[in-house]
């Protein structure tokens, strides 16, 4: 299965595995799974981090090269996913949000997430 994580499910993972539901847990650790982040998620990340509204065990680099030197792969954003967002109902107004549903339609993806809102998106959720 290929797992999209959420911004929150990507911290979450990187420095405090308790808020993770042992389900989320379970499918990250398996490793016939494929953990994937997007680069909407690392922007989103960046942003946060340069306004003061979170803060990181270190900096998001070196979060994300110890992730993606235990596996994670970073999801690229292209145009086709862009566009998918067209076609999203108005269920969610977050611009990152509505990109990553996208790509986990476009991709096949199984989105990783504790936001009810994202649940309701034609795509398989986990959490």
């Amino acid at each position: 299965m290929k797992l999209l994580l959420d911004s929150h499910a990507f911290i979450w993972w990187h420095q405090d595995k308790k808020r993770l539901s042992a389900e989320v847990m379970e499918a990250c650790e398996n490793p016939a799974n494929d953990l994937y982040l997007s680069l909407a998620s690392v922007w989103e990340m960046q942003i946060k981090t340069n306004m003061g509204k979170l803060r990181l065990a270190g900096t998001l680099p070196i979060a994300i090269t110890k992730q993606r030197d235990q596996g994670l792969q970073l999801l690229d954003i292209r145009p086709e996913h862009i566009y998918a967002t067209a076609g999203l109902p108005p269920i969610h107004g977050d611009p990152f949000d509505r990109l990553l549903v996208a790509q986990a339609m476009s991709e096949n993806m199984t989105l990783v997430t504790a936001d009810l809102k994202l649940a309701r998106y034609p795509t398989p959720t986990l959490w």
